[in-house]
This record gives structure tokens, C-alpha cells and sequence, in this order.
């Protein structure tokens, strides 16, 4: 009922930047927050950063003043800016949605997922 379609993925050089790009459609009478997760190999999903509907971002420690999120909710888009990587990050970027149905009924959605190759 939702679709999360990412972009911007891709293969970069150590120290080079990448800017992260999602767009919800379908059911979704209003949004809470978007956000990116991502999962490195043997790792498990965790939060990198997400933005609420009034604005206010929290980032993972490691990628603070490194990446920054920004989104749009009239557009339904969130975009993650992201400089200076390394092969720490290294990992598949998961775009969220925390989002209402109804005005009573909430909802996650998650996107499929854009890899991110950072290469020393």
C-alpha cells in the first residue's frame, strides 16, 4: 500500500560523498517521521538517521557531522547527504516510513534498499 522507491546508491572512493534520495507514495493520510537504516554484511539493521514531521533530525553517533538528512513531508521525500566515507559505511541504506493510514492507524513501511560501496 506503500512504496518507498530510493536512489543515489553506488560505488565511491574513500573520502568522496553520495546523497541518498526517497519518495513514498500510496496510502498515507499523513507522516511521522522518514529516516535511512542501513545493514552492513553480518551486521544488523540500525538507525542512521531520521527526521520528524516538525523537522527535528537524531543522528548515530558515527556519521554525526558527516551526514545530514533533510526532507520534504508535502513531497513525501527524505534525502540523505552523506560526505566524507569511508568503508565503514559500506552497507545497504534502508528508507523508512513512519507513517498514519487513518488518522487512528499507524503504519511502517520500509524501502528495498540501495547499496552503498565505499572503496579504500
Amino acid at each position: 500500500q506503500v512504496h518507498l522507491a530510493e536512489s543515489g546508491g553506488g560505488l565511491v572512493q574513500a573520502g568522496g560523498s553520495l546523497r541518498l534520495s526517497c519518495a513514498a507514495s500510496g496510502r498515507i493520510f499523513s507522516i511521522n517521521a522518514m529516516g535511512w537504516y542501513r545493514q552492513a554484511p553480518g551486521k544488523e539493521r540500525e538507525l542512521v538517521a531520521i527526521i520528524n514531521s516538525g523537522g527535528s533530525t537524531n543522528y548515530a553517533d558515527p556519521v554525526k557531522g558527516r551526514f545530514t538528512i533533510s526532507g520534504d513531508n508535502s513531497k513525501k521525500t527524505v534525502f540523505l547527504q552523506m560526505n566524507s566515507l569511508n568503508s565503514a559505511h559500506t552497507a545497504v541504506y534502508y528508507c523508512y516510513l513512519d507513517s498514519r493510514l487513518t488518522i487512528y492507524v499507524r503504519q511502517d513501511s520500509w524501502g528495498q534498499g540501495t547499496q552503498v560501496t565505499v572503496s579504500s
